[in-house]
């Protein structure tokens, strides 16, 4: 229902929506619905990004901008600690959970790049889960997979450690 409808977007910030998800994300016992609350704000962050960066004149294009720019949930994220939030699943075992982790964080990084600094372990955390993803990129390459699932999630470990040197 929020995905690809600004409006209902715009209202669901408006009426604390995003509140919600937060105390609902902080919920004891409820790892896959903090997967869920993620995924969902990653991919409304990255459908105004996407939308944006788009070089569409058309006047339909050109409203659905401006329908954009009326949403601003990164801002609202920042403010409400999600920079703490989400690298909190990085303790998961699961690697679908890091892979969402990672690509959440990675969006995030340039305004949450000194909170991921400040954060205890966090640091040793991400080198951890760097050469955990060597050794299993290394294994799909010996298998004969050039551009793995491992590899990806390798790179996003590293991209974010580079940015936060």
């Amino acid at each position: 229902m929020l995905r690809h409808f600004p409006f209902a977007q715009q209202q669901f910030l408006k009426l604390g929506g995003l509140q919600v998800l937060g105390q609902l994300f902080q919920a004891k016992e409820m790892e896959s619905l903090r997967i869920r609350v993620m995924t969902l704000l990653y991919d409304m962050v990255m459908e105004k990004k996407l939308i944006q960066e788009v070089h569409d004149w058309s006047t339909r294009h050109q409203e659905k901008c401006h329908q954009y720019d009326q949403v601003n949930l990164l801002p609202s994220m920042l403010e409400q600690d999600w920079c703490m939030l989400v690298p909190q699943l990085l303790m998961s075992t699961e690697h679908d959970t890091r892979e969402k982790v990672l690509r959440t964080m990675n969006l995030m990084i340039s305004s949450c790049r000194s909170e991921y600094q400040a954060m205890q372990g966090l640091s040793s955390l991400l080198n951890m889960l760097r050469s955990e993803y060597e050794e299993l990129a290394a294994e799909e390459q010996r298998e004969g997979e050039q551009d793995g699932y491992f590899l990806g999630l390798l790179h996003s470990a590293s991209d974010i450690i580079k940015k936060l040197e």
